[in-house]
């Protein structure tokens, strides 16, 4: 009980002490607990959705999926198929949905009316289906091919109203209607946009037939389950369909969503799992200087009978209060979080309602335990260490700092941790294989960063002499005595400059790949695409027939080269294996387009009659040369046998490992309706009309608004935006453990300043003024972030430079270090080091002289 007591009443006398490592807890237990909340509110929001939506029985036609979408072929089953499942056993109705996502709609401004967060835009039928999910709440439905209904969130973005004009370009063609109504979701809105129509004008204008339906909902009659209704559908129907019940549609459902969500998932507590780790610097250095400031009291509580194991665990009692509360505040703050990412999601377009927030038990179970677990595990070594004081030391002054040195086998262990991690790093780079060598970086990443965290306290001393003559010295004495503070415990250096260094090592690694990944691209493209425009659809739409049309229309082209995936091709080789792979089919043109080295043949020749090419690893794979003959099985068409004319080089970025063919080939062996649309289009122009043709084609495709028209300048500034969104994304996430760092340098210095209570008395005594007193904190705390910043950019572009080594073993082969970031980075440290010193260097200077000299 005297031990609590005496845990309770430091903490409580340390509680400003405490302060800034409970809001490294606080933030850590924050995202890890807000990332959960925010997850599990989404899920069970979807989970939802989908049970609200889905039949007891789905029957649609085996096969259909995005890819489908993603070639503007919509597979559909005939009406007539609705009057025999109603014959089904246990059927009690059967509904047509007929539906699309190879849609965009368009306002009368031609501005797409789509959502811009990946989501869908669905066309689809207007049936009593639809009403388990949304509610027309004004208006009236869609009773003509000129009637269409939009869902109230798409017409409150995109400001819509009754009466307005949509223009809606499908596969089978484009058509205007108006709209007539408004549908509420009832449900939470996935966040697609969605028009609805009559059956008719869904089945001719948005899948091409009449008479045809994407899916049938089929309820099942009283008492019969919805396995055995399955069973009976099955049964009746044989193959060729895809039979799901309502759990096994939603399950479906979810697992697509919950991809991506995982994915968020696991990114979000991985940042986390960085800010946790930041965090253990603080708190170790926190607790560290509490008991190097206590030495002579814990002295005193030794000499009158307290033992090692009490002054132990009043150490940890102590971290575990700062465990408790940081971890309970961390858990109610990251509801508020996931209440934040809730809001930012919805201005991206997926609505998610706080009505449905979900806090499962496990999540501040979860949260509790990863706060006080870190906490006491990071003041472990320091409650050993407040153990292992004397009862002489109530003899000597508080303060004295027990670790001015770094241990020879903490620097022995350090040194090689750091050696391995560069070796493994030496290996990765020099790999055969990216996969193999990522591996080696991997285990290069975690030795080195440890290697650095132990081998802290002997760089700072190192680096910190370094830096002085060019940092402190020009200041004079108080730059001098500044150096001197900041060596004065390498342990405490070291361990604040690293929580600084693990963050801008990541900054630094990230922005060498992105760097190199953009310049490499960039390469690549002026290497090999001779095209001068590129004009592609953007969401994965596809490029219809009329899009096809206008573009071949355009003004000032000397050629288009159309390019299409022919997906599911069956090859049977020479041996009498069959493999399955994708081809892509294309114009002769595209070769002069896309200029992919061969490594035998001529890639003209493989857009010859009945020709093709084959990739160099599948040529070596499989054993085919030049001159074999394949035997090539279309999806839906014809068998072809096929000569390679080409073995194309596997040393490319662009189109790594296509087989081509021509787009005539691909005619004369599959019908017409199964042939897919463009995924591509390249341009060249005539000469000297390189204006003309670009105006041309911008003005052409403004009417297709999902489809972007970019010359080379523009396609490489769309890549380096493309990067630049996912660095800023990470960078943000990153900045939660710069922040904690950050905390640990204001921490450390105020820490540092009440231990230094009597010397900064004893300065101002001789003549030290206030300004100089503020400037030497100042200078400690530029000095010591730099350090941190100096390791952690190293050692980041070291791991960024690896990397590249195994991009370019994937086409990537152009290494660029982003010095403007990385000098802005280590400038912006030495800026984040003055501001974190302002407090603690005010209350320095602030110390009244003679109370602080009569400190003991």
């Amino acid at each position: 009980m005297t031990v609590l007591k005496t845990s309770l009443r430091n903490f409580v006398a340390h509680k400003g002490r405490m302060a800034l490592s409970a809001i490294a807890v606080l933030l850590s237990v924050a995202f890890v607990s807000g990332t959960l909340v925010f997850t599990d509110t989404t899920n069970a929001t979807f989970d939802k959705l989908f049970a609200a939506t889905a039949s007891d029985v789905t029957v649609s036609p085996k096969g259909a999926g995005d890819s489908d979408v993603r070639q503007g072929r919509i597979r559909t089953l005939p009406a007539s198929e609705r009057d025999r499942l109603r014959k089904v056993s246990g059927v009690k109705s059967v509904l047509g949905d007929a539906s699309s996502q190879s849609i965009t709609v368009a306002d009368t401004h031609d501005n797409n009316i789509g959502p811009k967060s990946g989501a869908p835009t669905i066309g689809t039928n207007w049936d009593t289906t639809e009403h388990r999910s949304v509610k027309l709440t004004s208006g009236h439905a869609p009773r003509g091919p000129t009637e269409v209904m939009l869902d109230a969130d798409t017409a409150k973005n995109k400001k819509l109203k009754i009466g307005d004009e949509l223009r809606i370009i499908a596969v089978p063609g484009e058509f205007r209607a108006k709209i007539v109504g408004i549908a509420t979701f009832q449900v939470t809105n996935p966040g697609a946009a969605i028009v609805y129509t009559d059956d008719a004008t869904a089945q001719r204008k948005l899948l091409g037939a009449p008479g045809v339906y994407t899916s049938f909902a089929l309820t099942a009659q009283p008492g019969v389950s919805n396995e055995q209704l399955k069973k009976n559908v099955v049964a009746d129907l044989g193959a060729g369909f895809k039979v799901q019940t309502k759990d096994e549609a939603s399950k479906e459902a979810q697992d697509d969503i919950g991809s991506f969500l995982d994915i968020m998932k696991y990114a979000m507590l991985g940042f986390a799992g960085i800010a946790v780790l930041v965090g253990i610097f603080l708190i170790v250095n926190t607790f560290s200087m509490l008991v190097a400031q206590r030495t002579r009291e814990i002295g005193l509580m030794r000499a009158i009978g307290s033992s090692r194991k009490q002054i132990n665990r009043s150490v940890l009692i102590e971290a575990l209060l700062l465990g408790i509360v940081g971890s309970v505040l961390g858990v109610l703050g990251g509801v508020g979080l996931a209440v934040g990412l809730m809001k930012l999601m919805g201005n991206m377009g997926l609505h998610l309602s706080t009505d449905q927030l979900t806090v499962k038990a496990t999540t501040p179970i979860v949260g509790l335990t990863i706060g006080i677990v870190v906490t006491v595990i990071a003041a472990y070594i320091p409650a050993r260490r407040a153990g292992k004081i004397s009862p002489m030391a109530a003899l000597r002054d508080a303060g004295t700092p027990a670790d001015a040195r770094a241990g020879r086998i903490r620097a022995a262990i350090g040194l090689l941790l750091t050696a391995g991690g560069a070796a493994a790093l030496i290996v990765a780079g020099n790999a055969d294989k990216a996969v193999d060598g990522s591996l080696f970086l991997g285990l290069g990443v975690v030795l080195s960063l440890i290697g650095f965290i132990v081998i802290g306290p002997l760089l700072a001393g190192l680096v910190i002499r370094m830096l002085a003559p060019f940092v402190l010295r020009m200041f004079g004495p108080v730059g001098r005595m500044a150096e001197r503070n900041a060596l004065r415990n390498p342990r405490r250096t070291g361990a604040t400059g690293a929580a600084l260094m693990i963050g801008l090592a990541l900054v630094a690694c990230l922005s060498v790949v992105g760097s190199s990944m953009v310049a490499s691209a960039s390469d690549e493209l002026d290497k090999s695409v001779g095209a001068d425009f590129i004009i592609q659809s953007d969401g994965g739409k596809p490029i219809t027939k009329a899009i096809e049309d206008a573009v071949h229309s355009a003004k000032g082209l000397k050629h288009v080269s159309d390019a299409k995936d022919i997906q599911k091709a069956k090859l049977t080789l020479a041996d009498g294996t069959t493999v399955t792979k994708d081809l892509s089919a294309a114009d002769p043109t595209y070769a002069e387009d896309l200029r992919t080295p061969v490594v035998e043949g001529t890639l003209s020749d493989a857009y010859g009659k009945d020709a093709m090419s084959v990739p160099e690893s599948f040529a070596k794979d499989h054993k085919v040369k030049k001159g074999d003959t394949l035997t090539v099985a279309f999806d839906g068409g014809r068998t072809a046998r096929l000569t390679v004319a080409a073995i194309t080089s596997d040393d490319v970025s662009f189109d790594k490992g296509a087989l081509y063919l021509n787009i005539s080939t691909v005619q004369r062996y599959v019908p017409a309706a199964l042939i897919p649309t463009d995924v591509m289009m390249l341009a060249q122009a005539k000469d000297g009309q390189e204006d003309v043709a670009y105006q041309s084609l911008k003005a052409k495709m403004h009417h297709y608004p999902s489809v972007q028209v970019r010359d080379q300048t523009d396609y490489k500034k769309e890549m380096k935006n493309q990067i630049g969104q996912l660095l800023n994304l990470v960078y943000g996430l990153l900045a939660l453990a710069i922040i904690v760092a950050i905390l640990g340098v204001v921490n450390t210095l105020a820490l540092s300043v009440v231990e230094r209570t009597r010397e900064i008395g004893l300065m101002r005594a001789i003549g030290l003024s206030r300004r100089q007193m503020r400037r030497m904190i100042r200078l400690e705390s530029v000095v010591i972030a730099l350090f941190g910043a100096l390791l952690g950019l190293g050692l980041g572009m070291g791991w960024g430079a690896t990397a590249q080594k195994l991009l370019a073993l994937e086409g990537l082969k152009t290494l660029e270090i982003p010095w403007p970031t990385i000098i802005t980075v280590f400038i912006g440290s030495a800026v984040v080091g003055l501001v974190a010193a302002l407090i603690p260097a005010f209350r320095a200077a602030r110390m009244n002289v003679l109370n602080a000299i009569a400190t003991e």
